[in-house]
């Protein structure tokens, strides 16, 4: 079974003692690759770094909404640089959170638009990151509905009515470790059903959001836990892991023009 982590942050200070042994990890999960997400400059370049060091790693460059607040246009073209390496394969994260509001909304929604026209411009897919938005996310992407941008719905946890609307626009939907959690992933496990399986990629978003059974045992997600959102997945879907797997790492693949 080959198994694509479609969204980590394996950079984090956190996997530093033991980055090898977290990649043997991942590998005897049958975690075949993973995309390393950037959220700022320093990460970018790191995710980057990394990903040029080993096989079947491959980076996204950009700043999340909370980092918003330093992006600027001499920053765009620091990642348009990195972006000429071959190991880059798509923008992100980006969006909207208006949860904690690291950023303000002015700065957040200025940023977020001119990322999508740095990734249109590049033919580079988008990594969406939405929460706590109130419809403004999708206000936003509707303004792109018609130029076919390619694009993930990172750690989706959203509104049937939602779900349905980035599904019209053609985007993926990412699921991660949420799905195996008993209280919080209720929802989610309903709305998985809704989700066309040539639509669907998996994450860990690790360091964070470790899934069942890893998330009474460790703070931390690494990619190898990814197999158990593909296992939940299955068992939601009732589909053979192996078959789902396939799937989904064509998915990826697609998605992401590797």
């Amino acid at each position: 079974m080959k198994i694509f982590d479609s969204h980590a942050h394996i950079y984090d200070k956190c996997f530093t003692s033991d980055f090898t042994e977290m990649l043997e990890n991942a590998y005897n999960a049958d975690v075949h690759a993973i995309m390393i997400v950037g959220t700022d400059i320093s990460s970018s370049k790191k995710a980057v770094n990394i990903a040029k060091s080993y096989k079947n790693l491959f980076a996204s460059i950009g700043f999340h909404p909370h980092d918003a607040k330093n992006c600027s246009d001499k920053n765009i073209k620091i990642l348009k640089k990195l972006a000429e390496n071959s190991c880059v394969k798509a923008w992100g994260e980006i969006g909207l959170d208006f949860n904690r509001m690291f950023s303000s909304v002015v700065i957040q929604e200025k940023w977020f638009e001119k990322q999508i026209q740095a990734a249109k411009e590049l033919d580079l897919p988008v990594i969406f990151h939405e929460r706590d938005s109130k419809g403004r996310f999708l206000e936003i992407l509707n303004l792109y509905k018609n130029e076919k941008i390619k694009g993930v719905i990172h750690c989706f946890s959203g509104s049937g009515n939602e779900l349905l609307k980035y599904l019209d626009m053609g985007y993926f939907i990412g699921i991660t470790g949420i799905l195996t959690l008993k209280q919080r992933g209720q929802s989610l496990r309903e709305l998985v059903k809704m989700i066309p399986d040539k639509k669907i990629l998996i994450e860990t978003d690790a360091p964070y959001l470790a899934p069942s059974p890893y998330k009474n045992k460790t703070r931390r997600n690494e990619p190898a836990f990814v197999r158990s959102v593909l296992i939940k997945l299955s068992q939601i879907k009732k589909q053979e892991p192996e078959k789902l797997g396939k799937i989904i790492w064509n998915n990826t693949c697609s998605l992401f023009n590797i």
